[in-house]
């Protein structure tokens, strides 16, 4: 496959997850297009390893772990606010605006 299919496919992907996190208001949806535009990132960071070597490979590695962390701290804080105020829309959050 060339390198730039893959390459147009991680920017799409990554396009997206962005315009995901700009539209939507639902916390859930918002980790989703998260979780899509780093697994863009892993998918250029595959399609590039051959010409970079095999740092590459084990960067995706260290992105999966942290898109790992995040999907659990995420998923429970927002488990933690549903509890509260019985909705994941962003629009009821103010914890974190000042």
């Amino acid at each position: 496959m060339p390198l730039s299919y893959s390459l147009g496919l991680s920017a799409i992907l990554f396009a997206i997850g962005v315009g995901g996190v700009i539209v939507r208001r639902n916390a859930i949806v918002l980790f989703m297009c998260v979780e899509l535009m780093l697994n863009a990132v892993n998918l250029a960071f595959v399609a590039l390893s051959p010409y970079a070597g095999v740092q590459g490979q084990v960067f995706v590695f260290f992105v999966i772990a942290v898109a790992a962390a995040e999907a659990a701290v995420g998923l429970a804080i927002m488990i933690a606010v549903f509890r509260h105020r019985e909705s994941v829309d962003m629009k009821n959050f103010s914890l974190l605006r000042w």
